[in-house]
């Protein structure tokens, strides 16, 4: 491996092929740090009742305004539900994969319809996935939950079309994370390899790839994580199996916990560009600029389905 250095937390973090994991890391730990405030997003913006509340608004302006197949059942569970809004124009379409975030214990895929106006203008079919939520569900079971929404995602593609050779992957918060996971997956040991070879990108919004700082803070109440499966579910830790490039963005005015997140994996993972920094924006209103046509992370999408 080559090495990277990551000046503001004085290490260097190993730069390493597809195929290969990280050996021999560490999670970066510094006992003067409140991780409770670096990763209490909501606590960090005590406005966020008033974005939530304009999500919701704007969502369930879209979801009358558009069509859309609701709450398609990909799995067993209740929350193995997905959405469906096919754009405009000539099959087979593009299709995006929208992971949503809540640290995986709050949200709904319904909450972020607001996005698939912006989106759609990209020519791309939008798939916003549910999943179940803590602390009823682990997260190593979200995980694979959304690796069976994808997987299911892909075999209607042609069916609703979408392209099944095209797909695209994008998410936020947890929903970052949780896109990271899905490119650590190993399709073909999942029986589902040409999943592995349909997927062309990825766009981590404000993700979190090393699990270990949440095991104090209140998250982990919820999220029920231990010292293994934190290591064990932490991207930064993972194998990179599928070899696409993946845009990690980050709000400018987030912890730094999160920019250094994002500086580690942007800097780390295989294909990673980044952190792609959203000036100006929280933990919330950094989806403001996918949301937006021509907004920064909309040109980034843009440029990454190109």
């Amino acid at each position: 491996c080559a090495t990277v250095v990551h000046a503001p937390c004085s290490r260097a973090w190993p730069r390493c092929g597809v195929g290969r994991a990280w050996p021999g890391w560490g999670t970066v730990s510094d006992a003067t740090l409140d991780y409770e405030a670096e990763y209490n997003a909501r606590r960090a913006v005590p406005e966020h009742p008033a974005i939530l509340a304009r999500w919701a608004e704007a969502s369930s302006a879209v979801r009358t305004r558009l069509p859309c197949r609701i709450d398609l059942a990909y799995g067993p569970d209740p929350g193995e539900r997905l959405d469906w809004f096919s754009a405009p124009g000539d099959a087979p379409r593009p299709l995006l994969y929208f992971v949503h975030g809540g640290y995986w214990r709050t949200l709904d895929k319904a909450d972020f319809t607001f996005l698939v106006p912006a989106l759609q203008e990209l020519g791309l079919d939008v798939v916003l996935v549910n999943y179940g939520l803590c602390p009823r569900v682990t997260v190593a079971e979200i995980v694979a939950q959304v690796r069976r929404g994808l997987a299911w995602t892909h075999a209607h593609a042609a069916g609703f079309g979408a392209d099944p050779g095209r797909l695209y992957l994008a998410g936020h918060s947890a929903g970052g994370h949780l896109v990271a996971m899905l490119l650590a997956t190993d399709w073909a040991a999942e029986g589902c390899a040409e999943v592995g070879t349909a997927l062309r990108g990825g766009l981590a919004v404000s993700g979190l790839y090393d699990l270990a700082p949440l095991l104090g803070t209140t998250i982990n109440v919820e999220a029920r994580l231990d010292a293994v499966t934190a290591r064990e579910l932490s991207p930064l830790f993972a194998t990179a199996r599928v070899d696409v490039r993946l845009a990690v963005a980050v709000g400018g005015d987030e912890s730094a916990e999160f920019h250094r997140q994002a500086e580690i994996m942007a800097t780390s993972w295989p294909g990673a560009s980044g952190p792609h920094v959203v000036a100006g924006a929280n933990h919330f209103t950094v989806l403001d600029a996918l949301a937006t046509p021509g907004g920064p992370l909309h040109r980034r999408l843009r440029n990454l389905c190109a």
